[in-house]
Parts: C-alpha cells; structure tokens; sequence
C-alpha cells in the first residue's frame, strides 16, 4: 500500500500594520499580472515548511510572538529584480526574530530557506524586464524611506498557486 502523500508545504510571512498592507497590495494588484497574482502583498520570512510538522511550527510561532510587540520596519529602497520591481524593507528586530526561527525549524529548511535573508515586498514580477524598468523609474521618482510596522506573524499552506491561511500569531499574543 503506497504511503499517504504529505500535506502541502507551510510559507510563514510577517503580517503588516494595515495602511501598510493597503499601500503595498494595492501597487501589487496594479502592478502583477492579474492571471498569476494569487495572493496578497507580503514579506516572506519562509518559503518552505513542512506541512505534515505543522503543529510543532504553530506551537514555537505561538511561543516566539509572545515576547514580541510591533517591529518598526523601515521600506529603505527600490530594487529592481529584472523581470519587476521589490521595495527593500529593513528592520534588525525582524532579522533577529527570524534567526531565531531559523534555528528552531534548521532541519528543515530548504536550500532556499538557508540563504541569507533579505526581507522585502514584492509589487511586480514576470513581465517585460523594460516594463518592469518602466515601473521602477516611475516608483523611484516619488520614493522617500518610511517606517512601518510589522504586527505578527501569518502562517499559509501552499497550494500550488494560491495560499491558505493557517494561522495567525499578533506580536504580544493579542
């Protein structure tokens, strides 16, 4: 009898203070294409977690938030990532929170996940590279550094496109 297949893999993000979220998901709903946009703005803090250790994850989130209050974030620059455009955000607070979390998740972390983390809110990927030159200028011209705030954690489920919210971790545990 052939095993079970395992549940899809978890992507944990950082939850956004609302006029933040607003800003950056409105830009993303101009800016992507609509055919592949399946989900909302957001900061990725991991791509990859096992799904079938879900609630191991959901039990350190809980633990991890409880000492946390809102991180400011600063949104420090433009960067263009060749086929679109990211804001790179800044912040050690978070850095350091997903250090810890990379620690207590180490041996399950995909390649990708291992990497060095450069947090960030991507508005536009997989068009034109001169499209997405076009938006950078255009984004580029008004931009002015600004803090934000990060207030918790969102833990998804991937479903190969769209994402399913799983869990919601306040910083304070509120």
């Amino acid at each position: 009898m052939p095993n079970p297949p395992l549940p899809h893999p978890l992507i944990l993000t950082l939850e956004l203070d609302e006029a933040a979220f607003a800003d950056f998901d409105g830009q993303r709903r101009r800016h992507f294409p609509a055919a592949i946009n399946h989900i909302p703005a957001h900061v990725t803090l991991f791509h990859h977690l096992p799904g079938e250790e879900e609630r191991g994850i959901v039990e350190t989130l809980a633990a991890e938030v409880r000492a946390e209050g809102p991180m400011p974030v600063k949104v420090a620059s433009l960067r263009f990532i060749g086929r679109g455009v990211a804001y790179a955000l800044e912040s050690p607070r978070l850095s350091g929170l997903r250090g810890r979390l990379a620690a207590a998740f180490a041996p399950w972390l995909t390649p990708q996940d291992r990497q060095g983390y450069r947090p960030h809110v991507t508005v536009q990927n997989k068009v034109a590279p001169e499209e997405a030159r076009a938006l950078h200028r255009d984004l580029e011209a008004a931009f002015v550094p600004r803090e934000i705030a990060g207030t918790g954690l969102l833990l998804w489920r991937y479903l190969g496109g769209p994402w399913e919210a799983r869990g919601r971790f306040p910083f304070g545990g509120a």
